[in-house]
């Protein structure tokens, strides 16, 4: 059985708030959540805020006193009906459909109301939210877990950059203030003493050809593309400081090695070169075939002399910290310039020093990996769950 929303609850406007007396105790809700705090209450919950303007496709759930913005209704349900389980029926709803507005997009009190959701009685509309609550704790937990390692991960870049490990004892040295005598000065600030500063060129390798870009200009076109053959490595395939590879284009033997000054193999590191994401990287996986750079990417090639994942973890860094935002170009959009990229100076500590410090950061990146996938996994068992429970397709037992 189906019923409308006016048949579910009743729909409040809110108000502005910017008259109201500050304090600590009352959240102010927009469509993005909280805007700040008040000691005046407009509302109170359990109730369901989804937005009348501006972002209209986010509910919001929220129980105690509160103050909703004119920009966000504040749905309050009747007696039968479980406020989680209609928040999980927004949550599963296509708001946006209910836009109305040729510019910023809004949502009227009628279209609202003609909402249909399949209905249950309230012992099973109870069981269904606690179901989908169980899974949100669980996803909590999981986006809790991804922010702490990625915050003890940001510390220990700082950390490892500037003191280093001492491979005797595989810990980070002392720090400079603590034992200056084991610290020099560099153009890079304070560096241990037995560490270098270097081009990336010098540490990717000799060659000429260890730090380059794809094809210039149109020399790859819609022409070349086989089914197989050589894939392209394009500069999409690194936007998340991962090689993530989607749907590859591929060019023959023979365009291959016309172009083969831009040809990449596994355990290079591939660089955006151009766009928004430019500077983001990643290593290829080492058993990836052969292939060749779009003309959006560069490469570099590392020798055994030392270790490419930690240039990647420098690499990563200084994007972080915005230095490479010094060697990118805005003219027209956003370009690393790869003269540029080869003569910039990182620390050079040694082989062995290098190893045990991309080991923990790799350590630490393989938790962050783990945790991510479970949230992707749950995320995933949080979709399904919510059409299957909510529309009826398995039924819920009381």
């Amino acid at each position: 059985m189906n019923k409308n929303l006016n048949e579910l609850g009743v729909i409040h406007y809110g108000k502005d708030y910017k008259s109201n007396p500050t304090g600590d105790d009352i959240p102010i809700y927009g469509t993005g959540g909280i805007m700040g705090y008040t000691s005046l209450s407009l509302n109170s919950g359990p109730a369901v805020l989804t937005g009348r303007k501006g972002s209209i496709n986010n509910p919001i759930y929220v129980e105690g006193d509160f103050w909703n913005v004119d920009t966000i209704f504040c749905i309050k349900p009747f007696n039968d009906v479980d406020p989680k389980w209609l928040y999980y029926n927004f949550l599963n709803t296509d708001l946006n459909k209910l836009n109305e507005a040729t510019g910023v997009p809004s949502v009227n009190t009628q279209s609202l109301y003609r909402l249909k959701f399949n209905f249950f009685e309230k012992p099973q509309q109870r069981k269904i939210a606690q179901i989908l609550s169980t899974v949100d704790a669980v996803l909590e937990k999981t986006e809790a877990a991804i922010t702490k390692y990625q915050r003890l991960k940001q510390g220990l870049m700082h950390d490892v950059f500037t003191r280093g490990i001492d491979v005797h004892t595989g810990q980070l040295r002392p720090k400079q203030t603590q034992a200056p005598e084991l610290y020099k000065q560099s153009a890079l600030g304070w560096i241990p003493m037995e560490w270098e500063v270097i081009s990336i060129q010098e540490f990717a390798s000799k060659s000429n050809y260890a730090i380059v870009d794809g094809p210039f200009g149109s020399n790859l076109k819609s022409i070349h593309y086989r089914t197989k053959g050589y894939p392209i490595i394009q500069s999409g395939f690194v936007t998340s400081n991962k090689f993530i590879a989607n749907k590859y284009l591929y060019v023959d033997k023979e365009k291959y090695y016309s172009e083969i000054r831009s040809s990449v193999k596994g355990g290079d590191i591939v660089m955006a070169k151009i766009g928004a994401q430019c500077g983001t990287c990643a290593i290829l996986p080492i058993n990836h075939p052969d292939g060749i750079l779009a003309g959006n990417c560069l490469k570099i090639s590392v020798d055994k002399d030392n270790n490419v994942e930690f240039l990647l973890h420098v690499l990563h860094s200084y994007r972080k910290k915005g230095i490479l935002d010094l060697i990118t170009s805005t003219t027209a959009q956003p370009a690393i310039s790869m003269a540029s990229l080869k003569v910039m100076e990182i620390p050079r500590p040694s082989l062995k020093e290098q190893n045990q410090i991309a080991k923990k950061l790799q350590s630490i990146d393989q938790k962050i990996h783990t945790e991510q996938q479970a949230l992707a996994k749950y995320q995933q068992l949080k979709a399904g769950l919510l059409q299957d429970l909510l529309t009826g397709k398995v039924e819920v037992s009381v």
